[in-house]
């Protein structure tokens, strides 16, 4: 049987743990959550069925295996100890019977990217971001269109450009825009990415340490892996789009709450063929999923047992290809959602013309 394994862990510590277990998600506060995740062993969450493909009626199966470890655990503990809580997670998916394993969240980005997990199992790694460049370049090209942002001739800006993900985001979102800017914390990594983009197709490349020049862009593609929100709602021009692939979330609730101008969307939501039934409320409705799910799904479908996609190097055809074969087998970029809630065509109209209105 095809099949696969992704692991999950709890970016909101008291929110996704009471997805699993409401009486310990109900009572203990955050620092004891956070505490306890390190010794508390992985988890199976559940069984996923129905994944089904468009092109030629296969069917596969997949579990959620979890990792205990929060974004603040994760950061506090030494790399090594990361990797193992990892790979114990990683070994529960072998012994359920899984062919390939996804990582999640924290798990994919720790250290090397998923190369020390890979060598750490007999199964092969992915962590999905090359289906989440995908389908976040295809999300906030759709939602602009909605907005009726006219990109030929629109700034967009990439924060966390010098990373895994900001880096072929930025490559990718630059082969539609004049102008282009590059945010991250140090200026190195901006000016490495900045050259390559202007000696691939002339866009012109500015780069910035400062996140308050998000002020000049109309799009905006946010990929970073802060444990804190980065954007408020004074950094974003009016009429603005924001689609934000990080998790946690780069952009501050008070954005949607402070700002009926700017259109934010969450990244990386896909359409996943078939009936499927994941076993488990992630916060997506039915039949959704990350793209970084998606991706171990695809690959699934595809019968490429490979880690396609591990360590600090994407490449532009790493993310083609992936986007090819999750059309062959029917994956697509899903509507809009914004912390967890649809987006309706009545709220785009309002930001559309609150937004024209602060122009005049």
């Amino acid at each position: 049987m095809d099949n696969f394994a992704f692991v999950i862990h709890p970016v909101d510590p008291k929110k996704d743990v009471s997805r699993k277990f409401p009486l310990l998600g109900k009572y203990l506060p955050v620092s004891a959550i956070n505490f306890l995740s390190r010794y508390y062993p992985p988890v199976y969450v559940s069984h996923i069925t129905g994944v089904g493909s468009q092109a030629n009626g296969k069917k596969i199966e997949g579990w959620f295996v979890g990792c205990p470890l929060t974004p603040q655990r994760s950061l506090e503990l030494a790399p090594s100890a990361v990797y193992r809580k990892v790979i114990q997670t990683g070994r529960l998916a072998e012994r359920l019977g899984a062919r390939l394993l996804g990582l999640g969240g924290f798990t994919s980005v720790v250290g090397d990217s998923g190369i020390t997990i890979a060598k750490g199992l007999n199964i092969p790694v992915t962590t999905g971001d090359s289906y989440t460049v995908a389908t976040a370049v295809q999300a906030i090209q759709l939602a602009a269109e909605r907005i009726e942002i006219d990109l030929r001739g629109a700034t967009a800006a990439v924060v966390g450009a010098g990373g895994t993900i900001g880096r072929v985001c930025a490559q990718l979102i630059g082969q539609h825009v004049p102008h282009l800017l590059l945010i991250g914390r140090r200026p190195e990594p901006l000016i490495d990415v900045a050259d390559l983009i202007q000696n691939q197709n002339g866009t012109e490349v500015k780069f910035s340490t400062d996140i308050r020049d998000l002020s000049q862009a109309d799009i905006v593609l946010t990929v970073t892996s802060a444990i804190d929100t980065l954007i408020e709602p004074e950094h974003l021009k009016r009429g603005a789009v924001v689609c934000d692939v990080a998790r946690p979330r780069d952009v501050s609730r008070r954005v949607v709450e402070e700002r009926d101008d700017v259109l934010v969307i969450d990244g990386g939501m896909v359409d996943v063929p078939g009936p499927v039934d994941f076993g488990f409320d992630f916060g997506f409705p039915p039949g959704m999923a990350y793209a970084c799910m998606a991706e171990t799904m695809i690959l699934a479908l595809e019968g490429r047992y490979e880690s396609y996609t591990l360590g600090k190097d994407i490449t532009l055809p790493q993310v083609e290809g992936i986007a090819r074969l999750a059309t062959k087998h029917g994956f697509s970029v899903g509507g809009f959602r914004c912390f967890e809630q649809p987006v309706t065509d009545e709220q785009i109209q309002r930001i559309k013309t609150n937004a024209g209105k602060k122009r005049l």
